[in-house]
Protein backbone atom coordinates (compact mmCIF):
# COMPACT_ATOMS: atom_id res chain seq x y z
CA UNK A 1 0.00 0.00 0.00
CA UNK A 2 1.66 3.17 -0.84
CA UNK A 3 0.59 7.05 -1.46
CA UNK A 4 -3.50 7.06 -1.94
CA UNK A 5 -3.94 8.12 -6.18
CA UNK A 6 -5.62 10.75 -7.57
CA UNK A 7 -9.00 9.23 -7.49
CA UNK A 8 -8.83 8.35 -3.71
CA UNK A 9 -7.77 12.16 -2.90
CA UNK A 10 -10.85 13.32 -4.66
CA UNK A 11 -12.98 11.03 -2.93
CA UNK A 12 -11.43 11.95 0.15
CA UNK A 13 -11.68 15.50 -0.10
CA UNK A 14 -15.60 15.23 -1.27
CA UNK A 15 -16.57 13.41 2.00
CA UNK A 16 -14.66 15.96 4.01
CA UNK A 17 -16.36 18.43 2.20
CA UNK A 18 -20.07 16.94 2.98
CA UNK A 19 -19.43 16.33 6.47
CA UNK A 20 -17.87 19.88 7.80
CA UNK A 21 -19.69 22.04 4.84
CA UNK A 22 -17.53 24.56 3.11
CA UNK A 23 -17.94 27.10 5.70
CA UNK A 24 -16.53 25.47 8.68
CA UNK A 25 -13.14 23.96 6.60
CA UNK A 26 -11.54 27.56 6.26
CA UNK A 27 -11.83 27.80 10.12
CA UNK A 28 -10.52 23.89 10.81
CA UNK A 29 -7.02 24.85 8.77
CA UNK A 30 -6.90 27.98 10.68
CA UNK A 31 -7.31 26.68 13.93
CA UNK A 32 -4.84 23.72 12.96
CA UNK A 33 -2.45 26.62 11.43
CA UNK A 34 -2.23 28.20 14.59
CA UNK A 35 -1.58 25.00 16.39
CA UNK A 36 1.39 24.50 14.76
CA UNK A 37 2.39 28.00 15.17
CA UNK A 38 2.27 27.51 18.92
CA UNK A 39 4.00 24.10 18.85
CA UNK A 40 6.99 25.61 17.49
CA UNK A 41 7.00 28.39 19.00
CA UNK A 42 7.31 26.66 22.77
CA UNK A 43 9.68 23.89 21.17
CA UNK A 44 12.12 27.34 20.11
CA UNK A 45 11.62 28.63 23.25
CA UNK A 46 12.39 25.95 25.53
CA UNK A 47 15.88 25.02 23.55
CA UNK A 48 17.95 27.71 25.12
CA UNK A 49 17.00 27.01 28.74
CA UNK A 50 18.21 23.46 28.06
CA UNK A 51 21.49 24.27 26.49
CA UNK A 52 22.24 26.70 29.04
CA UNK A 53 21.42 24.57 32.07
CA UNK A 54 23.75 21.61 30.66
CA UNK A 55 26.74 24.56 30.08
CA UNK A 56 26.15 26.13 33.53
CA UNK A 57 26.30 22.03 35.05
CA UNK A 58 29.41 21.65 33.18
CA UNK A 59 31.19 24.50 34.66
CA UNK A 60 29.91 24.05 38.05
CA UNK A 61 31.41 20.24 37.24
CA UNK A 62 34.48 21.05 36.35
CA UNK A 63 35.20 23.97 38.73
CA UNK A 64 34.56 21.56 41.51
CA UNK A 65 36.67 18.75 40.24
CA UNK A 66 39.62 21.02 40.06
CA UNK A 67 39.39 22.19 43.49
CA UNK A 68 38.75 18.48 44.99
CA UNK A 69 41.00 16.48 42.72
CA UNK A 70 44.49 19.32 43.44
CA UNK A 71 47.20 17.98 45.40
CA UNK A 72 47.92 20.62 47.49
CA UNK A 73 51.52 21.55 48.05
CA UNK A 74 53.11 20.43 51.28
CA UNK A 75 56.36 21.29 50.89
CA UNK A 76 57.52 24.62 52.30
CA UNK A 77 59.59 26.71 49.70
CA UNK A 78 62.50 29.14 50.68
Amino acid sequence: MGMPGTTELIIILVVVLLLFGGKKIPELAKGLGQGIKNFKKSVKDDEPEVAETDTSKKVEKSTNSDSVDAPKDTTKQA
